[in-house]
């Protein structure tokens, strides 16, 4: 069994600019936790690149070998640390987790 976490963003700032600039940020940053968090499997992340009006900003599509592997990665300091980061430029947040 693997489990797939998918997250999206909507960022908080008014201004197209900035929230591509902080959108690609918070990507760069996830691709940044592979090799550094061990339960990561695959990880996808990016910004949007199509209908901004209706679609999050910033999308996180990463895989674990199972439930533990997903929490080893949510307590994970690196994690923790980016996490504060997203939560500081972040109006709103979706997500699942699922198996496949």
């Amino acid at each position: 069994m693997t489990i797939r976490h998918v997250v999206a963003w909507k960022l908080a700032a008014d201004d197209a600019q900035t929230r591509a600039e902080q959108a690609a940020e918070v990507a760069r940053r996830l691709h940044a936790l592979v090799g550094v968090v061990p339960s990561i499997r695959a990880l996808s992340a990016g910004p949007n690149v199509a209908y901004p009006d209706g679609n999050s900003d910033v999308a996180l599509v990463a895989d674990f070998d199972d439930l533990q592997g997903l929490e080893d990665y949510q307590v994970h300091p690196a994690h923790q640390e980016l996490a504060g980061y997203i939560r500081s430029v972040v109006s709103g947040r979706m997500a699942v987790d699922f198996e496949v």
